[in-house]
């Protein structure tokens, strides 16, 4: 109801009709290019992951600081040094920016990608950064959710 969606049958919704409306919702009409900052094992398993499975969200680069990984190719996606990250940003009209360094790099990390133009953070390290104006912030730390889910498993028991 909340996205103006009904249905006339008696026995709940037409499950391909509905995904299509939420589509439609989610989706933008335009695509969004994302960059995945950090390429050690999570960076590497969320590009990997990622690719080719939303049209409207495509990642077009990667960046890391380690020699044997830039220049190389990471699920057909190109690294590079994260000192060309303002001019890739630049170049390939990127507005989102999936973070996975580690904690200690964090908050420079999020001041270049601002400061590059990058409009929304997700963030998978375990220490939260400073919202800035104008750029949204999704901060997703797994050992909490997983602490979480711990806590509700002990209760059923």
């Amino acid at each position: 109801m909340f996205i103006g969606y009904s249905t006339r049958l008696r026995k709940g919704y037409n499950v391909s009709e509905l995904i299509n409306v939420i589509g439609k919702i989610l989706d933008s009409a335009r695509t969004l290019n994302v960059v995945v900052i950090g390429m050690g094992n999570f960076g590497r398993a969320i590009t990997a992951y990622f690719s080719g499975k939303r049209s409207k969200l495509n990642i077009v680069a990667s960046f890391d600081i380690d020699p044997k990984k830039v220049g190389r190719q990471i699920s057909g996606i190109e690294c590079y040094p994260i000192s060309k990250l303002d001019d890739i940003v630049k170049k390939k009209n990127i507005s989102i920016a999936i973070m996975t360094v580690p904690a200690g790099s964090a908050h420079d990390v999020a001041e270049m990608l601002v400061k590059a133009g990058i409009k929304g953070i997700l963030n998978f390290t375990t220490i939260p950064i400073v919202n800035y104006p104008g750029v949204y912030l999704e901060e997703y730390d797994m050992i909490t959710s997983l602490e979480k889910v711990a806590y509700f498993v002990k209760q059923s028991e």
